[in-house]
C-alpha cells in the first residue's frame, strides 16, 4: 500500500508540476505576472519570492501544484471594509510597498489601518483610517500583499493580467500546459526504450529469447533467429508468429528457423500459452529515439481513439479518476521503475489531450474562447466568460464525483 501511495504521489506530482510550469514559462514570455507557482497543496511550509514576482512554494500535501496567474479565473485581492491591516511605506515617497492582512507574520515600522476603499489594478490605492483620520496613499506597482494564511505575492495591476496580454501569448500559455505533457510523454517513451536496451521490432519474424528457463531457449532457439514457419505456416512478423503459438492449445508446435526445425511445445501462462520469445529488439541509438518516438505517437492515437468511442458511446466505465489511478500506479510499481515510467508517459499524454476537450474549465475550453475573441476581433465580456467558466467547473466537479464513486464501486464488486 505504502509503495501505491508513493508511486501515485510522484507520477501524479511530476505530470501537474509539468503541465503548471507550461503556463508559468509561456505566461511570463507573455508579460503575465505569475503570483504563485506551488509543488503540493495546503499549508505552506517553504517560501521564495524570485525578483520577477513570482513567489515559488512547496506545500504540504504532495498531491500535484498550481499556478496563480494575475487576472486569470478568480486570482485577486480582496480586502474587506474596515478590516484592519499593516502598511509598509517608502518613507522617501510614501508609497505603500508591503500591505499586510495576516495576523500570523509582523513588520517592524508598520502603520496599522482600517481599510475603506482600495483599488489595485487600475489607480493602484488605499484608503483607510490611521489615527483617527482618513487617509489615502499611493500603492507601488511593485507592491505585495500578505495574505491571511501569511502568503506573501505581488499585487495584480492590469498592465500584467492576463486580459492584457496579446491574444497569441494568452492562446499559447492556455496550450502550453497539455504541451509539456506530451513532451513529458514523448521523453518518458524514449528514455524506457534506452532503458530496456531497445525497442521491439514487430513488422520481423526476427525474435528475442526472454527466458533461458522456458521451453524456447531449452529447445535451442536463441536471439536473433528468423521464425520462418510454424507448423508450415509461413510467418512474417510478430502478430502471425504469436497467434500460431497462441493456437497451439498447448501441443507441440513444429518451428521452422533460418538454422534449423525445432520441435516446441507451448507452457501454459495464466489463460495462453508461451515458449519463452518477445519481440526483436533494435538497439541502434537512432532506433531506441525513433522506437520512443513512435509509441507516443500510437500512444496518443489510441487514446483519442477511446476518447472518441466514448463520446459516441458514453460509459462511465470506461472513465477512471484518483482512485483508478492510484491502483494502476500500484499495479506499475510491482512491475518496476521501467513500468512505472512508461506508465507515466501514457498519463500524461492522456492529461494533455483530456485538458485540450473544449470545456471551459479545462486548457482546451480557453482556447476555444481565445479563438472566438479572434474571430469576433473583441474579447468576450468578463462576467459572460466567469459564467461559461462557472458552468465547466461545475460539470467538472460533477463528472469527478461520479467517476470517483463508480472506481470506489468497482474496487468492492
Amino acid at each position: 500500500m505504502v509503495q501505491s501511495l508513493v508511486t501515485f504521489i510522484i507520477i501524479f506530482g511530476i505530470i501537474v508540476c509539468v503541465h503548471e510550469y507550461g503556463h508559468l514559462f509561456f505566461a511570463k514570455k507573455s508579460g503575465i505576472l505569475v503570483r504563485e507557482f506551488s509543488i503540493g497543496m495546503g499549508p505552506k511550509i517553504y517560501a521564495h519570492q524570485a525578483k520577477d514576482g513570482t513567489l515559488y512554494t512547496i506545500r504540504m500535501l504532495p498531491l500535484g501544484g498550481y499556478v496563480r496567474m494575475a487576472g486569470w479565473g478568480e486570482d485577486e485581492t480582496e480586502i474587506k471594509t474596515g478590516a484592519p491591516v499593516s502598511l509598509t511605506l517608502d518613507v522617501q515617497n510614501q508609497t505603500v510597498t508591503r500591505i499586510n492582512l495576516s495576523d500570523k507574520v509582523q513588520f517592524g515600522q508598520a502603520l496599522p489601518m482600517l481599510v475603506t476603499a482600495y483599488d489595485f489594478e487600475k489607480a493602484l490605492i488605499i484608503t483607510g483610517e490611521v489615527n483617527g483620520e482618513v487617509v489615502t496613499y499611493a500603492v507601488a506597482h511593485d507592491a505585495t500583499v500578505v495574505e491571511e494564511d501569511g502568503t506573501e505575492l505581488r499585487i495584480a495591476p492590469l498592465d500584467v493580467q492576463y486580459q492584457s496580454a496579446s491574444l497569441p501569448g494568452r492562446m499559447m500559455t492556455n496550450f502550453a500546459g497539455p504541451l509539456n505533457n506530451f513532451i513529458l510523454g514523448v521523453v518518458a517513451f524514449v528514455l524506457v526504450a534506452f532503458m530496456q536496451g531497445g525497442v521491439q521490432d514487430l513488422n520481423t519474424n526476427q525474435i528475442t529469447v526472454s527466458d533461458h528457463n522456458l521451453p524456447a531457449y531449452q529447445a535451442g532457439l536463441r536471439t536473433g533467429d528468423k521464425v520462418e514457419t510454424i507448423n508450415d505456416v509461413p510467418v512474417s512478423d510478430w502478430s502471425s508468429l504469436s497467434k500460431q503459438i497462441g493456437e497451439s492449445d498447448g501441443k507441440a508446435i513444429q518451428v521452422k528457423t533460418d538454422r534449423k526445425t525445432l520441435t516446441i511445445t507451448p507452457k501454459k501462462q495464466e489463460k495462453s500459452y508461451i515458449i519463452g520469445i518477445t519481440p526483436f529488439l533494435k538497439t541502434g541509438f537512432v532506433d531506441k529515439l525513433t522506437g520512443g518516438l513512435k509509441e507516443a505517437w500510437t500512444s496518443a492515437f489510441a487514446i483519442i481513439n477511446a476518447l472518441k468511442d466514448l463520446i459516441l458511446h458514453p460509459d462511465i466505465n470506461k472513465l477512471g479518476g484518483p482512485v483508478a489511478m492510484y491502483r494502476m500506479s500500484g499495479d506499475a510499481a510491482r512491475e518496476g521503475i521501467t513500468t512505472v515510467i512508461r506508465f507515466m508517459a501514457l498519463l500524461s499524454i492522456n492529461l494533455g489531450i483530456f485538458n485540450l476537450i473544449p470545456i471551459p474549465a479545462l486548457d482546451g475550453g480557453k482556447i476555444v474562447m481565445n479563438i472566438i475573441e479572434a474571430i469576433r476581433r473583441k474579447p468576450m465580456k468578463q462576467e459572460y466568460e466567469s459564467i461559461i467558466t462557472l458552468v465547466g467547473v461545475g460539470i467538472m466537479v460533477v463528472l469527478m464525483i461520479a467517476v470517483t464513486w463508480n472506481d470506489i464501486w468497482r474496487l468492492f464488486r
